[in-house]
């Protein structure tokens, strides 16, 4: 992973965060909510940052700051397949 590989994963962390705090407690957020705050660009450019911005959401978990759902309910971030959201740890 190159440098700016790693610092726009981190903007993602960093915007999962942010984001959730802006949001009442039981709030979720998409992926996607993430990847367009750190885009730049007005195009769907976005749609590149999905995976990174999975992937910032499952060292989140791991970290005990956030747990990502399906259906309402927590699910394992590794098995996890299609839609996901993202909300604080209850």
């Amino acid at each position: 992973m190159t440098d700016k590989e790693r610092q726009t994963e981190r903007r993602l962390e960093r915007a999962i965060l942010d984001l959730l705090e802006r949001r009442r407690p039981t709030a979720t957020i998409c992926p996607s909510d993430a990847a367009r705050t750190v885009y730049e660009g007005d195009d769907d450019g976005w749609r590149e940052l999905m995976e990174p911005a999975r992937r910032a959401a499952r060292r989140l978990v791991e970290a005990g700051e956030v747990e990502i759902t399906q259906a309402g309910r927590p699910v394992d971030p590794e098995t996890a397949r299609g839609p996901i959201r993202i909300r604080r740890v209850r």
